[in-house]
């Protein structure tokens, strides 16, 4: 298994040992169990530290994550639409047009056969250039977006988890990796959240209640806004003109609390938003 150059003092598969040790319990083990079932699949299969603290691993590109939540340890595949699943492991993340998730609990038992098979078909599809011909027949589709002042990407305006998608991937530099972050856990705190994109902003909400959160691109920092941050406790740091919202402004290299994060965006999706 190739192992990547080290960051901050240390290798990204040592970060992952770290953390499974941390981790101490059911989670641990399942995390343990899984890395070494992609390394039986791929030992060429490279380990990587990503988002402030989470193990993924790539060939090529990447295969997937590893995340440990309280309830689970989900398995996020980057191009797990585009793969075939005849075992049915996907369990998590079916109405994106890119990525699936496997979802695994206390005391679950993972098809080691399937699982593998699986591991080595997205690692084929990487190796293949992971994409369709009919894909390369759009022009329009690989276009890079323009980018606004302060870097902030233009979108045009639409309903649904694509144009979100969208954004984030036109994000620059470390602002990505972020991005696609961000949007991973406010879905995990509240499967089946509305998304558009609007005013080149991502907006995140609950249907009938209205939009909670919207991100926006500046050259040095990315900003959350939580429409109704004065009723969240507690209060986000950021000021704003209006009244009821308040920011969570995130920089490159600045650690993001994500259980305060994710704390918000509960809070935030039990409270009226702003008008869809």
């Amino acid at each position: 298994m190739k192992r990547q150059t080290k960051t901050d003092g240390e290798s990204a598969s040592q970060r992952i040992s770290e953390r499974i040790t941390e981790l101490g319990d059911w989670r641990g083990d399942t995390l343990a169990r899984v890395r070494a079932l992609i390394q039986e699949a791929d030992p060429e299969v490279v380990e990587e530290w990503k988002w402030r603290g989470t193990p993924v691993w790539a060939h090529d590109g990447g295969i997937c994550t590893g995340e440990a939540y309280k309830a689970a340890v989900k398995l996020t595949f980057f191009k797990g639409a585009s793969l075939k699943d005849p075992a049915g492991l996907f369990n998590a993340s079916l109405d994106g047009n890119v990525r699936r998730a496997i979802d695994l609990h206390e005391g679950e038992k993972l098809d080691a056969k399937a699982f593998k098979a699986l591991i080595r078909a997205a690692v084929a599809l990487n190796t293949s250039g992971g994409k369709k011909p009919a894909r390369r027949k759009r022009p329009a589709a690989s276009a890079k977006p323009t980018l606004l002042s302060g870097g902030n990407p233009q979108i045009a305006k639409g309903s649904g988890d694509a144009p979100v998608r969208a954004y984030i991937e036109a994000m620059p530099g470390w602002k990505r990796d972020v991005g696609h972050r961000l949007d991973a856990l406010i879905e995990r705190t509240l499967p089946g959240v509305s998304k558009a994109v609007k005013w080149n902003s991502p907006m995140y909400g609950v249907e009938g209640q209205g939009w909670f959160l919207g991100i926006h691109c500046f050259a040095k920092y990315i900003k959350v806004a939580f429409f109704r941050g004065t009723s969240l406790r507690p209060i986000p740091p950021g000021a704003s003109k209006s009244q009821d919202t308040r920011y969570l402004d995130i920089r490159e290299d600045e650690p993001l609390d994500e259980a305060q994060f994710t704390a918000w965006v509960k809070q935030a999706s039990q409270l009226p938003g702003e008008r869809m």
